[in-house]
């Protein structure tokens, strides 16, 4: 392959930028999707929809479960040698991500995040309707998660925190807001760079999607692409191991809300706006982020 180049023009610039081409790096097989619609009342008659939300439901009552019951093991224990500690309950958030995002990703687009679904919704990946249907799901099913661990320790749970995250002792709510918009960030920032359909067209010797009863995945957030999950659940991982000794680590607030209703103790809803406002600042960032610089795209329309 050597010698050989592609011109790019990128958005307005009408400047050519020379780049070598990969492994079957062509652009031919890449089209930009159009813009998902801000209503569509269609979705409600469709059984998909409602399949996607259920989806949604239960990963996030899954993710819930396995998460706080980690979190509920360590912060039990008088000795942190014994317990898998913070690294372990790092692993718990991002491995269930990365097991969740592949299982769901070709049913609702894997998001399990309301804040995700936030910033794919400012992308114009997916409906107003959709994204609030996703949201609300994704609500409930956190709060039935972490309702079914308690259940079986509640003893433990009331007295360990119950998995709600707070602003540690030693920290402001601006170190805890700048936390949770920084972390929000990098996960949404690699959801849209992991599921970019550009990218899927350049990197097309890797099996980038699936399709079921005429659903297009990408259309409502995330191309399903076989190595997806991966960046996405190890960003999760990394974040938890900067943030934890922060905030407990919000970036969602579905986790949040759902422990916060479940334990439901005052200083659990002390600091709780930040868990909410936090995320959607740094997913909001992420998408003009990816969208407007990286991409380009409100530039490409016009040209």
């Amino acid at each position: 392959m050597e010698g050989k180049e592609e011109d790019v023009k990128l958005g307005a610039n009408k400047f050519s930028e020379r780049q070598p081409i990969g492994t079957a790096a062509q652009d031919k097989d890449y089209k930009e999707p159009p813009p998902a619609p801000l209503f569509e009342p269609g979705e409600l008659k469709s059984w998909s929809f409602y399949r996607a939300g259920i989806a949604e439901f239960m990963a996030t009552f899954l993710f819930l479960y396995i998460t706080i019951l980690t979190v509920m093991g360590v912060v039990k224990s008088n000795s942190k040698c014994s317990t898998v500690g913070i690294q372990g309950i790092a692993w718990a958030f991002g491995g269930m991500i990365f097991a969740l995002v592949y299982c769901t990703a070709g049913i609702s687009g894997g998001h399990i995040n309301p804040a995700v679904t936030f910033g794919l919704f400012l992308a114009r990946k997916l409906s107003l309707t959709r994204a609030l249907f996703y949201m609300v799901m994704q609500c409930l099913g956190a709060i039935c998660g972490a309702g079914v661990v308690k259940g079986f320790q509640k003893g433990v749970y009331e007295s360990n925190g119950g998995g709600a995250n707070v602003v540690a002792s030693g920290y402001s709510k601006g170190d805890g807001l700048g936390a949770e918009i920084v972390g929000t960030f990098i996960l949404v920032y690699t959801v849209f760079s992991a599921t970019d359909a550009k990218r899927n067209a350049r990197d097309s010797h890797v099996p980038t999607r699936t399709r079921s009863d005429n659903f297009s995945p990408q259309y409502f957030g995330l191309d399903v692409q076989l190595l997806a999950p991966l960046p996405i659940g190890f960003a999760v991982f990394l974040v938890h191991l900067a943030t934890i000794p922060i905030t407990g680590t919000g970036i969602n607030p579905a986790r949040s809300l759902g422990a916060a209703i479940i334990y439901n103790k005052d200083h659990a809803w002390d600091d709780h706006w930040i868990f909410w406002v936090g995320p959607f600042i740094g997913a909001a960032l992420a998408a003009i982020y990816h969208q407007v610089v990286i991409r380009a795209i409100p530039f490409k329309n016009r040209s």
